[in-house]
C-alpha cells in the first residue's frame, strides 16, 4: 500500500501529537488529515516549521499538566456524600457508578471528567467511606474520598428538621401540569 509522510499540527488520538513526523496511508492523509488541517505534507519548508510546532506542543503539554494538578488538588479537598436506598438488612438497592461520580463532580466542582478515567472496579453498593483513583493525566492521579450513606439515616435526620418545619405551614400551591383553556366571550 502506498504511504506518505506527514507532520501532525495537532494531537490526533491513536496516531500522535503535534510535531510528530509519521508515515500514514496516502488515502488517510488525503481524505482526513490534510482537509481538516490536522497535518501538513513533509516538505523542506514544513520541516523548518517543525520547531514552532514542537514549542506549541510543549506549551500545550505544560498547560494540561498544570490544569490536571489543579483539578487533582480540588478533587482531593472535595467532600461529597452519596445517598442510597437500603433495605432492612442494610443491602443497597442501587449503586454508585463512575457516571454518578462524574455527574456529582461536575455539579460540585464544575470539572468535566471522562468517566473512563475513574478507576472503579465495580459499582459501589455498600455504605461507608470509599477512596478511588482518578487518572487525570499520564503523570497526575487524584485520590477522591467520598461517603455513601443510607437513605434511612438521612430520613431520620430529615424527620427532626421536618418536625421543626411542620410548625410553619406551607403555602405552596399545586399547579396542574395540563391547564384547561378558558373560553372568553
Amino acid at each position: 500500500m502506498p504511504s506518505t509522510e506527514v507532520i501532525l499540527t495537532e494531537n490526533v488520538p491513536g496516531l500522535g501529537a503535534e510535531a510528530d513526523v509519521l508515515k500514514v496511508r496516502r488515502g488517510y492523509a488525503r481524505n482526513y488529515l490534510l482537509p481538516r488541517g490536522k497535518a501538513h505534507e513533509v516538505t523542506p519548508a514544513s520541516l523548518r516549521q517543525i520547531d514552532a510546532l514542537k514549542a506549541k506542543r510543549a506549551e500545550r503539554e505544560a498547560r494540561e499538566l498544570n490544569e490536571a494538578e489543579e483539578l487533582a488538588r480540588r478533587i482531593g479537598k472535595a467532600r461529597i456524600t452519596f445517598t442510597l436506598e437500603t433495605g432492612e438488612t442494610g443491602k443497597a438497592f442501587g449503586s454508585v457508578t463512575a457516571q454518578d461520580i462524574v455527574n456529582r463532580l461536575k455539579n460540585e466542582l464544575g470539572a468535566e471528567i471522562d468517566r473512563h478515567k475513574i478507576a472503579l472496579d465495580r459499582p459501589i453498593k455498600d455504605t461507608g467511606e470509599h477512596e478511588i483513583a482518578i487518572k487525570l493525566h499520564h503523570n497526575v492521579t487524584a485520590q477522591f474520598v467520598f461517603q455513601v450513606k443510607s437513605a434511612d439515616e438521612s430520613r431520620e435526620r430529615g424527620a427532626e428538621t421536618a418536625s421543626a418545619a411542620a410548625e410553619e405551614p406551607e403555602k405552596k400551591k399545586h399547579r396542574p401540569f395540563f391547564r384547561r383553556k378558558t373560553e372568553t366571550k
